[in-house]
């Protein structure tokens, strides 16, 4: 890490290190058919389902790494979404929605990443929380509005629920917070350079689950 680096706070560190993965994910195919208004709910469906798998390992991680000093401080229960994607498959599938789901395998490659960060390596694992809930709190509310519209769901209602944060009723001073605990993290630059290259690799990990999701959900020509 090079001398503007190391007086570079972190949370910018990883923000525009991160920064083209972060585009691509954003710019896949299957994203931007599905925020057109150009797919059913069923490939809205899948994606939800995708989501649970990630969150389930984060958030079963995340009980461990309570009085961890370094990942500890990132458990916070107002982000926690379990509850609320649950609610949304129970929508979505119906109250038989567990059954017959699985991760594509994208999906179980990312969802195994994260188990493993939680298990041996917590800064690791704040990489991923990282990407996953500042997302959601930023560009995931286009997602809500765009599937609200789409598919008729009620305004912050079953179906999107994933996207509303009710305990968090600023979510600008949040994130500001969230990243003066990035900028607090104790860890030396090799560490954190680390990190930062986690953070690329969970948008990587993300971006091959839309692309299998593309490919199942492709636009008929």
């Amino acid at each position: 890490m090079d001398a503007t680096a190391a007086t570079t706070p972190f949370s910018t560190l990883i923000r525009t290190a991160s920064h083209e993965q972060h585009t691509e994910a954003e710019s896949s195919a299957f994203m931007g058919d599905m925020l057109g208004g150009r797919l059913g709910v069923e490939a809205y469906t899948r994606y939800t389902e995708q989501l649970w798998f990630v969150y389930r390992a984060l958030e079963d991680g995340a009980e461990a790494l309570r009085e961890d000093p370094v990942a500890g401080p990132f458990i916070q229960a107002e982000l926690m979404r379990g509850a609320e994607l649950e609610r949304d498959l129970a929508h979505l599938r119906g109250a038989g929605w567990r059954t017959g789901l699985d991760p594509l395998p994208a999906t179980a490659a990312y969802a195994a990443r994260v188990t493993e960060c939680a298990r041996h390596w917590p800064a690791g694992y704040v990489a991923h929380h990282y990407t996953r809930y500042l997302g959601d709190l930023s560009g995931g509310q286009i997602i809500r509005g765009a599937a609200e519209k789409t598919w008729g769901f009620e305004r912050k209602g079953d179906g999107v629920r994933f996207y509303v944060f009710e305990q968090i009723p600023n979510p600008a001073a949040f994130k500001r917070a969230y990243r003066e605990l990035l900028d607090a993290v104790d860890a030396d630059d090799l560490e954190k350079r680390r990190v930062v290259d986690e953070c690329k690799r969970a948008f990587a990990l993300n971006t091959a689950v839309f692309r299998e999701l593309g490919e199942a959900f492709p636009l008929s020509a």
